[in-house]
C-alpha cells in the first residue's frame, strides 16, 4: 500500500483521534499514548511535533489522511549519539508493509539528520508484530530487561533492538 511520510498538520487531528483512539494501540505504546485518544491530546501532540526542528514526529499517511506516526527522539547527555525510534499505526492499516518500510525510512532520515550512530527502539516482549519488524529491518536485539515496565496492571519484559550506522 502507497504511504508518505510528512510533518503533522493541525488539519490531521480528526484523522489522529479515529487511528489512534484505539486500546490495541495504546496497549504496546508508553502511558503518554493514551487511551481513550481525545481530540485534546491530538491537538497537544500535533502542536509539540509541529515545533520541533528538524522534524522528529512524522505522520503516516495513506490517501490524504494520517493514519498513524513515526519520530526518532535524539537523546542527551551521555546518550546523545543515540535516538530513539517509535511508531504506531492505524489498524485498518497493520499487514500491509507500511510500518517495515517506514521504518527504513525513518532510519536513513535519523542518520542523515541528526548526529547520532545508533537508533534503538525498546518493544514489549508482548508485542511480537513489532520485534519482526525491527528484525526485518536490520535492528539486533541488544537487551532483554525482565519485568521492567508497568502497562494495565502487570509488568513485561522491556526489550532493547538497535541498529547502528555503518
Amino acid at each position: 500500500m502507497d504511504f508518505k511520510l510528512r510533518p503533522w498538520k493541525i488539519t490531521d487531528i480528526d484523522s489522529l483521534v479515529e487511528n489512534a483512539n484505539n486500546p490495541e494501540i495504546s496497549k504496546f505504546m508508553t502511558d503518554a499514548f493514551p487511551h481513550p485518544f481525545t481530540a485534546d491530546d491530538a491537538k497537544k501532540f500535533i502542536e509539540y511535533a509541529m515545533s520541533q526542528y528538524p522534524v522528529h514526529f512524522f505522520a503516516i499517511e495513506v490517501n490524504d489522511f494520517a493514519v498513524g506516526g513515526i519520530g526518532v527522539h535524539p537523546q542527551s547527555d551521555i546518550m546523545k549519539k543515540n535516538a530513539e525510534l517509535g511508531y504506531w499505526l492505524g489498524q485498518n492499516y497493520w499487514g500491509k508493509g507500511i510500518v517495515s518500510r517506514a521504518i527504513n525510512d525513518m532510519v536513513v532520515y535519523a542518520f542523515r539528520t541528526f548526529d547520532v550512530t545508533r537508533v534503538y527502539a525498546r518493544p514489549y516482549s508482548t508485542n511480537l508484530k513489532s520485534q519482526h519488524l525491527l528484525e526485518k529491518n536490520g535492528f539486533i536485539l541488544e537487551a532483554r530487561i525482565e519485568k521492567n515496565i508497568f502497562k494495565n496492571g502487570e509488568f513485561l519484559d522491556e526489550l532493547i533492538y538497535a541498529v547502528r550506522k555503518q
